[in-house]
């Protein structure tokens, strides 16, 4: 599978948990030696719990599944670029690559409580590894945020 195929998974995902009212329109997914390994939708708002970050519910699932707190030669697709809390997770978990399509500009005129930190200035700053690939399927990733706006339920934080 390539990253287009990844990224619709993240895409998905990210509807799933939006239809679901479980927090906002946000997907993400793990995949190491081209296999999907986890995915995650962001749950703040269904488990009450500000950390529940899409990147930050797939880094987890696929720690669990592979039983190890080290993801090196993985890749992670989110459909947003990760906040600072999330990039550091990233990070610290040692992932190759990550994959993001709309930034967080876009999220952060939706209300959302965002700190205005790009992913490129954190990585230069924390001098981190981790390759990127910015404004990935863009178009597509936007088109989530626009579903999670015709939502008559949707909350921001």
């Amino acid at each position: 599978m390539k990253d287009a195929s990844f990224m619709r998974i993240a895409i998905k995902e990210g509807c799933r948990g939006a239809k679901r009212g479980d927090g906002g329109p946000f997907g993400a997914c793990v995949v190491k030696g081209g296999r999907l390994i986890a995915r995650g939708h962001n749950t703040v708002l269904g488990k009450n719990d500000p950390t529940g970050h899409a990147e930050i519910n797939a880094i987890r699932a696929a720690c669990r599944k592979l039983k190890t707190y080290i993801l090196k030669g993985a890749t992670i697709y989110s459909t947003t670029e990760p906040c600072p809390m999330c990039f550091a997770a990233i990070h610290w978990a040692k992932i190759s690559r990550l994959v993001y399509g709309t930034c967080i500009k876009d999220v952060k005129k939706l209300g959302f409580n965002e700190l205005l930190i790009p992913v490129p200035r954190l990585k230069k700053l924390g001098k981190s590894p981790v390759r990127l690939k910015s404004s990935f399927m863009r178009k597509e990733c936007k088109g989530l945020l626009g579903y999670w706006q015709s939502l008559p339920y949707k909350k921001v934080y």
